[in-house]
């Protein structure tokens, strides 16, 4: 059974969830705890470097954090996630596959849209949370807007092209629970090893409603 409550709580803890490239695990644990010391406590990780699943362990024990991973796009993915502390999974797609691993795993699963079709199918698996990706390229908040009424059941997390000059443009859809976005954790700042600037950045990102 899909654990939408899990899912919900994740999700609406902070209008933002920082999705995060690290290529250092050294920035791992400073960098978690600078994002959840600035109120955005879901960490995103995603597994595109080498370093991710030991960043996803060296996240885990932050106080008052969870940490996810993201880009997982097989099962084999999703079990070494949560083998290294991941508490929720995000995908940027929807594949049956993956979405039996999650349930099996007892994870919950933000899996990836662009389109109605797609939405209704990973409705028809009881998945009522669902990432809109990329954002920007499959329609923005017009597209999202066009789907509140007939999708009524279903939430979304725009991500992919949002940033602060647009997130408030999502946020303020009936149908939008949050947004993922990397603007909070920048390249530069990271490997300056900024954190406060990272932290600033997450306040102003958490201050942020529709």
């Amino acid at each position: 059974m899909v654990d939408l409550a899990a899912l919900t709580g994740v999700l609406t803890r902070a209008p933002v969830v920082p999705v995060l490239i690290v290529d250092r695990l050294a920035d791992a644990g400073p960098l978690g705890s600078a994002l959840v010391r600035g109120g955005l406590p879901a960490l995103e990780v995603t597994l595109r470097t080498p370093v991710a699943l030991d960043a996803i362990r060296a996240m885990a024990d932050i106080p008052g954090g969870v940490v996810g991973a993201g880009t997982v796009l097989d099962a084999e993915q999703a079990k070494a996630a949560v083998e290294a502390g991941a508490k929720f999974l995000v995908s940027p797609g929807a594949t049956p596959t993956l979405i039996d691993a999650a349930l099996a795993l007892g994870v919950p699963l933000l899996p990836g849209v662009a389109t109605a079709s797609e939405a209704m199918a990973a409705r028809e698996r009881g998945l009522r949370l669902l990432k809109f990706f990329p954002a920007g390229p499959a329609g923005g908040p017009a597209y999202l807007k066009a789907l509140a009424s007939p999708l009524q059941d279903i939430r979304f997390c725009p991500t992919g092209g949002v940033g602060p000059e647009n997130a408030l443009d999502y946020l303020s859809l009936p149908n939008v629970i949050c947004v993922g976005g990397s603007w909070v954790a920048p390249n530069d700042a990271v490997r300056a090893g900024d954190w406060t600037r990272i932290e600033s950045l997450a306040r102003g990102a958490a201050a942020l409603r529709g």
